[in-house]
Order: C-alpha cells, then sequence, then structure tokens
C-alpha cells in the first residue's frame, strides 16, 4: 500500500447574471482516497454527471496527492480530454477520454 494519500477535488465557477460579482469558485472536496486510481474514478464519475446537465456553469475536476502541488488528474466541463501528470517531465498531457 502506497504511503500517499490522494484528493480528489472539484471546483465550480456559476455562469453569472449581468451585474453579480464574481466570489471565484465553489470547491468541494469529493473524498480521500488510499491509491490514485480511486480518486480518479471519483473525479470521473464527477465530471460525467456534471457534463448531463444543463447549465452554463464552469467545472473542473482534480486529483492530487498529498504532498504535491501539481495534480495528477485534471478534467473540465468545457473539454472532452482528461489530462494526466507525466511524472517525468511534470507536465499535464492530454489524453482522450
Amino acid at each position: 500500500m502506497s504511503d500517499k494519500v490522494f484528493t480528489a477535488m472539484q471546483f465550480v465557477e456559476p455562469a453569472l447574471e449581468p451585474g453579480q460579482r464574481y466570489t471565484g469558485p465553489q470547491e468541494t472536496l469529493l473524498g480521500t482516497f488510499d491509491n490514485e486510481v480511486d480518486a480518479v474514478t471519483v473525479g470521473r464519475a464527477a465530471w460525467d454527471e456534471f457534463k448531463q446537465r444543463d447549465t452554463a456553469d464552469v467545472a473542473w475536476w482534480i486529483v492530487r496527492a498529498n504532498d504535491e502541488e501539481l495534480a495528477r488528474w485534471i478534467a473540465d466541463s468545457r473539454s472532452p480530454f482528461e489530462r494526466v501528470l507525466d511524472l517525468t517531465t511534470n507536465q499535464l498531457v492530454e489524453v482522450k477520454s
């Protein structure tokens, strides 16, 4: 078992009405997991569910290890692509889901 803990997070920026002030994204912890695969599975499920909604809100999801600043996995509500961290270059690369 890995000594890392992985968190899955969701961020939603509500669509603004004219004159409404931007207050930043709403953050939701989707869970903490002993392995990256489970965290990504939960992130993907939330991404898929959000894409089924009829909304102008913008959302994104990340999975990150507890001791790292870079996300290991990221998805965006306006993109059909997931991005994963290439550990050899520390760069996010697109993968078609």
